[in-house]
C-alpha cells in the first residue's frame, strides 16, 4: 500500500493557544510577584508604586488576547473607562453613590483627585466577569447579569479591608457603608449589560484566569 505523502505531524500548539498559555502564565506570575512584594514590609513601598502599571499591563494582556480585536472592543473599553471614571468622580464629590471616601496615592496619576487607572480597573472587572460567564454558558441574560454583579460584590468585599492599608482609598471615619455594596451591585449590572450588548465571540480563558488571580490575591492579603 502506498504511503501518504507530505503528512506533517503537528508537534507544537497553534499560535493562538501558545499566546493564551503565555498570557495566563504572565497573569499568574505577576500576581504572585505582586503578592510577595506587598507582603514583605521592606519591599512594599516599591511595589505600591507599581500598582497602576500592573493594572495597565493586565488591561493590555486582555486586549491582546481578545478574539477579533477591533473597533468593537475598543468602543467597549472606552465606554467602560468613561462611565467608570465618571461614577468614581460622582462618588467622591457627592458621597451619594458609594459613601464618603477619598483616594490615596497608590493608584497613581489623578485628574481632579480621581486616579485615571480607576477607569481601566472598571474595564478589568467587567470584562473578566463577562468573559467568565461566557465560559459557564448560563442561558438567561438576567441570570448572567445577577451572577456577575454578585461576583463583583464578593470581590469588593475582599478588596475593601486591604484598600485602606495599601492607600488605595479611605472611608470617612474608617467605616464602609452598606450603600457601597448596593451601588457596586447596581453599577455592575448596568456595565455587564453593556458587555452583553456587544455580543462578543466567546473568549479565551485569560479573562477568567485574571478574575481568579484577583480573588486569590486579595484573599491572601487579608
Amino acid at each position: 500500500m502506498e504511503r501518504p505523502k507530505n503528512i506533517k505531524l503537528r508537534t507544537t500548539p497553534p499560535i493562538k493557544n501558545r499566546r493564551t498559555t503565555t498570557s495566563v502564565r504572565l497573569v499568574i506570575i505577576f500576581h504572585l510577584i505582586g503578592l510577595i512584594g506587598l507582603s514583605v514590609a521592606g519591599l512594599r513601598p516599591i511595589f505600591l508604586q507599581l500598582v497602576p502599571y500592573h493594572l495597565l499591563l493586565m488591561a493590555i494582556i486582555l486586549l491582546f488576547n481578545h478574539e477579533k480585536f477591533g473597533a468593537k472592543i475598543m468602543l467597549f473599553f472606552l465606554l467602560i473607562f468613561i462611565i467608570g471614571f465618571a461614577v468614581e468622580w460622582a462618588g467622591v464629590y457627592t458621597g451619594q453613590l458609594f459613601g464618603n471616601y477619598t483616594y490615596g496615592k497608590t493608584l497613581g496619576f489623578s485628574i481632579d483627585v480621581i486616579p485615571l487607572i480607576m477607569g481601566i480597573n472598571w474595564f478589568l472587572l467587567i470584562y473578566t466577569v463577562g468573559v467568565s460567564l461566557q465560559q459557564i454558558r448560563i442561558k438567561s441574560i438576567w441570570l448572567r447579569l445577577l451572577a456577575g454583579a454578585f461576583v463583583l460584590v464578593l470581590l469588593d468585599l475582599l478588596i475593601e479591608p486591604v484598600a485602606a492599608r495599601l492607600d488605595y482609598w479611605h472611608w470617612a471615619a474608617g467605616r464602609i457603608p452598606i450603600q457601597n455594596y448596593g451601588c457596586w451591585f447596581i453599577i455592575s449590572l448596568v456595565l455587564l449589560f453593556l458587555f452583553e450588548q456587544m455580543h462578543f465571540k466567546k473568549q479565551s480563558i485569560v479573562g477568567p484566569a485574571l478574575l481568579v488571580s484577583q480573588f486569590i490575591f486579595f484573599v491572601a492579603l487579608q
